[in-house]
Parts: C-alpha cells; sequence; structure tokens
C-alpha cells in the first residue's frame, strides 16, 4: 500500500471512531488499574541522587510501571527497585538520537549492566529528515539487536518533527524492526498527549508493539482517557499524584 494511501486510511478511521463519540477504541481499564502503567519520569537536569532514591520508594510504593532515569543513576535505581515489579528504564541518544549507532550500543550495554530492563531509545531524527532511510533503520535495528532477549527496546517517535509521509514510513520502520514498544514523544515540542495520535499509531503499527505517550497528562481523568485510546504505557512527572488518586477508596 503506497504511504498516501496508508496515511488516509488510518486518518480516516481515527476521525471516524473520534466522531462516533466516546473512547477512541473499546479499551476499558479501571482506576485502580492506572499506576502499572505509569512511567516514573524523573529525567530533569537538575534532579539530585536523594530525590532519585525518594521517587524510587515511592515507585516501589505505589507499584508504577517503571522510573525513568538518566544512565548516570540506573545503578542506584536498581539498587533501590531490587525484588520489586517496577522496572528501571533509561533513555539512550536522547533528545536528537543524533549520536553515533556505535556510542548509542555502548550506552544501551552499559544501562543493561547497571540494571536497567527497559530502554527509550531515540531514533536518528536528521537521517530521517535527511531522507537517509537506510541510515535510520539500521541505527534502530542494531540497537534493538543489542537489547533482544535483556531489555524491552521503546522506539522515542517526537511526533511533531515529522511530515505525514514521514510519519507513516517512520513508523512502518518501527513496526518491523522488531521493536517493543513506540513512544509517542512531545518532549522536544511540548505538545500534549492526545487520544487521537494514539490511534494514529495504532492504525500503522498494529497490535503487536506497545505503545507509550508523554506529554502534560497530570490527572488521573487525563490518564484513563489516554489509556482507553489505547496506550499501554503513559509517561508522566505528577505520577504519585495521580497513583494516590487511582488508589484511593
Amino acid at each position: 500500500m503506497e504511504i498516501n494511501h496508508l496515511i488516509e486510511k488510518v486518518r480516516k478511521e481515527v476521525l471516524a471512531r473520534l466522531d462516533a463519540g466516546g473512547p477512541a477504541c473499546d479499551k476499558s481499564l479501571d482506576r485502580q488499574e492506572v499506576p502499572a502503567h505509569i512511567e516514573h519520569s524523573l529525567l530533569n537536569p537538575d534532579i539530585c541522587k536523594n530525590k532519585i532514591a525518594e521517587e524510587c520508594l515511592l515507585a516501589r510504593k505505589y507499584g508504577l510501571a517503571n522510573v525513568c532515569v538518566s544512565p548516570y543513576y540506573v545503578s542506584l535505581a536498581a539498587g533501590i527497585l531490587c525484588g520489586s515489579s517496577v522496572a528501571v528504564c533509561a533513555p539512550v541518544g536522547f533528545p536528537q538520537g543524533a549520536a553515533s549507532t556505535a556510542a548509542k550500543i555502548c550506552e544501551i550495554r552499559e544501562c543493561m549492566k547497571n540494571g536497567a530492563t527497559e530502554l527509550d531509545a531515540a531514533l536518528n531524527i536528521l537521517a530521517v529528515k535527511s531522507g537517509e532511510w537506510a541510515d535510520a533503520r539500521s541505527d534502530l535495528e542494531q540497537m534493538v539487536e543489542t537489547a533482544r532477549g535483556k531489555a524491552k527496546i521503546k522506539a522515542i517517535y517526537e511526533q511533531s518533527l515529522y511530515s505525514e509521509e514521514e510519519k507513516a514510513m517512520l513508523l512502518d520502520m518501527i513496526k518491523k524492526s522488531g521493536c517493543d514498544f513506540v513512544k509517542i514523544s512531545n518532549a522536544i515540542t511540548g505538545k500534549p498527549a492526545k487520544e487521537e495520535d494514539v490511534v494514529f499509531v495504532r492504525g500503522i503499527v498494529g497490535r503487536n508493539v506497545g505503545i507509550k505517550i508523554d506529554g502534560g497528562i497530570k490527572t488521573l481523568q487525563r490518564a484513563m482517557e489516554v489509556l482507553g485510546a489505547g496506550a499501554d504505557r503513559i509517561g508522566l512527572s505528577a505520577s504519585i499524584t495521580v497513583a494516590k488518586e487511582a488508589l484511593a477508596k
């Protein structure tokens, strides 16, 4: 199927679901299940060691999916969360993905060695914008292969930077790469997470690739709306506030 036809097909499906009212898909979620879908973002550049330790203990208390920490803090987080259900996630090549593939692979190996079991891997945005699809594909495939069987890979799809054609081609590439998740990221542009973005991505990657999305989710209601649209994970910094509300009796 040609890319333009694929874009139009998915776009029509998104609009049809949203125009019909209600959730964009039939995914039903109890509020008490929400914490297990939250990725606790601890990536501010001024965050200190004591704050990481404090937040990891809270993530453990409320049963969050993971904590996302910079590679520098992976060992610390892994030690605190050892024996719990909370995973340690680290970004690789974040945010522009412009480091060499060799550098990203070294980062992946070090993060896994230190205890990371999930990795948010930045795609090579510069290669995509230059039309160098073979370079972008090779970069992603090598990262996936390096982590295979050791850590889950989430390919970071910084959606607002791409044209409609680039979005479709990139998501198709992610689908075929063997990634565990695609992360719909709004970190660079600050765009809020929207249900239609989840539905659009799902229409291309299918059901065998998980979806994570971030961007301004600060309440339990918004978390449930985005998860209800078909997201499997949500990234937010207001994790504890949302988890407390979800678990309140």
